[in-house]
């Protein structure tokens, strides 16, 4: 048996998500704040032993934020499952303890957990005519999470994700609308109180490995404790008394010792002087304090580890912080063992993020070697090296919509060749856009060493702060990789970087052409030809998606970054392209000829000459706040980020007003007075429209205020 769905409505950052697994091992990604741990604890509120109290105890803070006023709103936490043990307990337990197992046994079981309004609330709701939001906002301000309660249901037949399915069975809030039935069977049948999933199976959780050493201290949290009690239970108390004679003959003999006896009375002899006898204590003692209980005993033992020193052992404290998490992390494993040989229905081990502080091959491996028979393993991790070698059909991306927070399934949809060209593909570099909350892809290394630092220089803030991914595909195939992004796969945006290659100068033969004329101009017109059938290809692929957009250059990237007015960029690191003087000034009137077919010809020969991608470190070293970006990178950037918000527009302005004062561009009068007026936009009484005029207008000469144009 395993968990074959999750789906949360209402609960905390979720408005409505389904999650969906397989059977072994299942991965869940995502950025910080997604939702991961929310996500855990939902799964843990309907089968974790531990957690089963707390499922009773949803406050309105357990409510989701977008809901505005929560008041009225049910919580929804259903798990499906596959694959159901035919065992005659569990087939009853599924049909709710009646035993009547007659007929088609169950294949699929829904177990649910709903926090609703009580049944005197509910009635009230339904008794509304419809419309009326006077009397629904009558009911709801005097609600509170006392008027609620919790249930637990199976058998269930309803989409709870679905907003209409959500109208029906709790009400249409917008409409003041509410059904006349107030125990709806497609939320299923009460489970009784006396049965519980979470008793029947072995479920481990470990938790995210933050501060190890403390919960070694803890001895509610010490995982090597844990295991000592549960063996406590299996060894004869017989066996013990030999051990508890000798600790209580060790107890007396420490406290015998002669020094001992004269400290023990010196102290006493001394608080009788300095408090007198009526205040003194009326006993004191020095021992050992070590227990002759066996449960005591098994507490005061602590784990001792080698881990670099050879014939040194220390304590879980000296260890690194890799270390320590390694060992903690193998306890609770050994727990998870244990546990799952007592012969459960089915078997569950959910680990958030084990990665922090274990190194990459640790990770990779405690990967491969988790894949426990008759287990169903669900990780949480921001480890791109874990989800390198995750099976991609098999992983749950969470990311944030605004307040809420969705779920995708990157292999939703895609047959098997894609799902396979996929996953070869995401390699611990390149599965970063499983994180990213938008993305860039390009195919050459100019690209994606330039971009980047156009953006820091050019803009002054980074790619990352923007939350943009750049990803080289090289060779891959853009469609093969953008496939992803979808309405039913990644729901984030995409950028498609890639070059027309159209041709920059005359390629009529001619009879006078040498052979090295005739060759280039063949070459020439053939790259146009491939670049304008991958222009059609990719438009086809990415029409009607609204989530990944192409942005084509006009020529290449080299050509097209001198046609945009940065020869002066290249010009300046000629000398450490060429060593012949000549040369280089040869170079520098060419690549400021105004003739693209002269310009275009150097630029491409500079590059060729070096590697373009050594080019492209040469020249990132040249840029500063004056380059101009492209225009159809600057459109990709765009088009990833989104709508940009005052705040970037705030940042990139302070950026460009200090880089014009550090120049000295500007007299401190006019910067200042800028200055003001920025504080004044930032503050939210300047709009955009007046900031950009008063950019224009102060610093005339700006290249930003070409960027600033195109909003």
């Amino acid at each position: 048996m395993y968990i074959s769905k999750l789906q949360l409505v209402n609960y905390r950052n979720f408005d409505r998500a389904n999650i969906l697994f397989n059977k072994g091992i299942n991965t869940i990604i995502g950025e910080n704040g997604s939702g991961k741990t929310n996500l855990f604890r939902a799964v843990r509120l309907l089968l974790d032993d531990n957690m089963m109290r707390s499922a009773y105890k949803l406050d309105e803070k357990d409510f989701h934020r977008g809901l505005g006023d929560w008041r009225g709103h049910w919580i929804i936490i259903s798990l499906e499952f596959d694959e159901v043990s035919q065992d005659e307990a569990i087939q009853a337990l599924f049909l709710h303890g009646t035993g009547n197992i007659e007929g088609v046994a169950i294949g699929k079981a829904t177990y649910n957990l709903i926090f609703r309004p009580n049944m005197s609330v509910r009635t009230k709701l339904s008794q509304l005519k419809e419309g009326d939001q006077a009397g629904l906002e009558t009911i709801r301000k005097t609600l509170t999470t006392n008027d609620y309660e919790t249930i637990f249901t199976g058998k269930s037949t309803a989409d709870f994700t679905d907003p209409a399915v959500y109208k029906t069975l709790v009400g249409d809030f917008e409409n003041a609308t509410f059904s006349e039935e107030l125990v709806h069977p497609a939320i299923g049948g009460k489970v009784p109180g006396m049965l519980s999933i979470a008793k029947e199976i072995s479920f481990t959780f470990v938790q995210a490995l933050r501060d190890v050493v403390a919960d070694f201290q803890n001895n509610r949290t010490n995982p090597l404790l844990t295991l000592l009690k549960s063996k406590s239970g299996e060894i004869n108390p017989e066996l013990f008394k030999p051990i508890t004679g000798l600790v209580k003959t060790l107890n007396d003999t420490i406290e015998g010792l002669p020094d001992v006896v004269g400290i023990r009375v010196d102290i006493r002899d001394t608080i009788n002087d300095a408090a007198g006898e009526t205040y003194s204590p009326s006993s004191l003692s020095i021992r050992s304090d070590l227990s002759d209980e066996a449960d005591q005993l098994f507490q005061s033992l602590k784990l001792f580890v080698g881990e670099s020193e050879k014939g040194y052992e220390g304590g879980i404290h000296e260890l690194s912080l890799g270390g320590a998490n390694l060992i903690y992390l193998t306890l609770k494993l050994l727990e998870f063992k244990y546990q799952k040989t007592k012969q459960s229905f089915a078997n569950f081990l959910l680990i958030e993020e084990p990665e922090a502080h274990i190194h990459t091959h640790i990770q990779k491996t405690l990967f491969d070697k988790l894949n426990y028979d008759d287990t169903q393993v669900i990780y949480s991790t921001h480890s791109t090296h874990i989800s390198e070698v995750s099976n991609v059909e098999n992983i749950n991306i969470l990311g944030r919509s605004g307040v809420k927070c969705e779920a995708y399934q990157p292999a939703a949809g895609l047959v098997p060749d894609e799902i396979g060209n996929i996953q070869r593909y995401l390699d611990a570099v390149r599965s970063n856009l499983l994180f990213a909350k938008s993305v860039v892809l390009v195919e050459g290394d100019a690209e994606e060493i330039l971009i980047p630092i156009l953006v820091k220089k050019v803009l002054g803030v980074s790619l990352d702060e923007l939350g943009i991914s750049l990803i080289n595909i090289r060779s891959t195939g853009f469609e093969n990789v953008s496939v992803l992004f979808h309405d039913l796969r990644i729901r984030k945006r995409c950028s498609i970087i890639t070059d027309l290659d159209a041709t920059f100068f005359d390629t009529t033969p001619d009879d006078g052409d040498d052979d090295a004329t005739k060759r280039a101009k063949e070459k020439a017109l053939n790259a146009q030809k491939v670049g304008l059938k991958r222009k059609g290809k990719l438009t086809e692929f990415s029409n009607g998606n609204g989530w990944v957009n192409v942005s084509f250059a006009p020529h290449t990237f080299e050509v097209d970054f001198i046609d945009a007015g940065n020869s002066g960029k290249v010009v300046s690191v000629l000398n450490r392209v060429y060593k012949d003087g000549p040369t280089i000034e040869e170079s520098k009137v060419e690549l400021e000829s105004k003739d693209i077919a002269v310009y275009g010809q150097r630029i491409l020969t500079i590059a060729n000459h070096v590697g373009k991608g050594w080019f492209a470190i040469l020249l990132g070293k040249a840029i500063d706040h004056h380059t101009i970006i492209p225009d159809y990178i600057l459109d990709a950037i765009l088009f990833a980020h989104g709508p940009v918000s005052d705040a970037i527009f705030f940042n990139v302005l302070s950026y460009r007003l200090r880089c014009i004062e550090e120049s000295g561009q500007a007299a401190a009068a006019e910067a200042a007075e800028f200055r003001e007026r920025l504080e004044a936009f930032r503050d939210g009484d300047l709009d955009f429209d007046a900031i950009r005029s008063a950019m224009l207008e102060t610093f005339t000469a700006d290249e930003i205020n070409a960027i600033l144009a195109t909003f």
